[in-house]
């Protein structure tokens, strides 16, 4: 049977005044977000890792620091994990308010099947299928863990099962520490695609 490289979004913030945080350095996870890492690495006791890939963001090498210790492996960053550009990185970004409530922003909204505000989604997958392939290599025939971002993730996840990358942001299935996991076959090709949410308990109250 082939292996599965599990992608894995970072726990939780800390981010009070929900920041859009973007590529910016410092942003650690909450208290919760460490427990949410914990709860992952405990999950992941399952599977033979024999890899952990993640991007360069403190908050996702955070997340990624009990799932290395669990399975006595070293972290190895890949920058084609990290989180998208975004042109309202460091704003305050809320659907129906903050900084879409202003015209000067309208301009960067003209083309979101691009998407014209930020990294394009062609280019996100390419760099995601490059970093996904290099884990299941690094990882010789057992399971890999990279550690990522939600946008990136949910774009990738998108792709191979052949959704329209144009969406809705609400209705992506990537909470926080969730895991999108990829299946490979003995071919060295992705085979299916499961989802699965081991800090669901965790997960903030909407």
């Amino acid at each position: 049977m082939g292996s599965t490289v599990h992608v894995l979004r970072h726990g939780e913030v800390f981010n009070p005044e929900k920041i859009l945080y973007g590529l910016q350095p410092g942003w650690h996870l909450s208290d919760r977000g460490h427990e949410m890492a914990g709860v992952v690495a405990e999950w992941s006791q399952q599977f033979d890792v024999g890899a952990v890939h993640a991007s360069p963001l403190q908050r996702a090498q955070e997340t990624a620091a009990p799932l290395a210790k669990i399975h006595n492996l070293s972290i190895t960053t890949d920058e084609r994990l990290i989180e998208a550009t975004n042109i309202f990185e460091g704003k305050k970004f809320e659907m129906g308010s903050g900084v879409l409530r202003h015209p000067t922003s309208w301009r960067h909204l003209t083309r979101p099947w691009i998407p014209s505000w930020g990294e394009p989604y062609e280019i996100q997958i390419k760099r995601m299928l490059a970093a996904l392939f290099a884990a299941h290599g690094a990882a010789q025939g057992k399971d890999a863990f990279c550690v990522s971002h939600q946008l990136p993730i949910w774009i990738l996840r998108s792709a191979v099962e052949g959704r329209r990358l144009l969406h809705d942001p609400r209705k992506r299935e990537c909470t926080l520490a969730s895991v999108t996991s990829f299946h490979f076959d003995d071919d060295v090709m992705i085979s299916g695609v499961t989802y699965s949410e081991p800090a669901k308990a965790l997960l903030p109250k909407k």
